[in-house]
């Protein structure tokens, strides 16, 4: 199934952020490699990297908001996975460059959305859409409010 086009133009200059100007949403997006280790023995992604991928976007999403990850979890909350789907459109192989694109979905009470897209760094192929969904958690691993500075990033991201 073919995807969706994805044309991503730049927000700003030299900043992290781009609007998809056959949707209007705006993503954020870091680059990478295709690591040797990412790759299974027919020479492409093994399908379960592309979660690592997913979880380099968020951070680096986080990180470039101020509100690097690390400190959520000092300030007492966790927010593990609780569901994940993605959905493959091409492959990646070694050292292929790749760029992710990260944007803030639905914000609940107590859970939150992340949407991705992941393109060739070359030709800017879609090579998966996925998402991640989290749930706050206490220290305890009971489920709480979504923290302050978490609701103020998707407020503040980019309309």
């Amino acid at each position: 199934m073919r995807p969706k086009p994805f044309v991503p133009k730049p927000l700003e200059e030299n900043k992290p952020y781009v609007r998809n100007e056959t949707d209007g949403r705006v993503w954020h997006h870091c680059t990478s490699r295709v690591l040797y280790a990412d790759t299974d023995r027919s020479g492409l992604v093994y399908h379960s990297n592309y979660f690592r991928f997913f979880e380099l976007g968020r951070a680096s999403l986080m990180r470039d908001t101020a509100y690097p990850y690390r400190e959520i979890e000092s300030d007492g909350r966790i927010y593990p996975i609780i569901e994940v789907g993605v959905t493959y459109h091409s492959s990646l192989r070694y050292d292929d460059p790749l760029r992710i694109y990260t944007t803030p979905g639905k914000l609940e009470r107590v859970r939150l959305l992340f949407d991705y897209i992941i393109t060739h760094g070359e030709t800017q192929q879609i090579v998966c859409k996925g998402f991640t969904r989290h749930c706050a958690l206490n220290e305890k691993g009971t489920p709480v409010a979504i923290d302050e500075k978490t609701r103020h990033l998707w407020k503040v991201f980019p309309k």
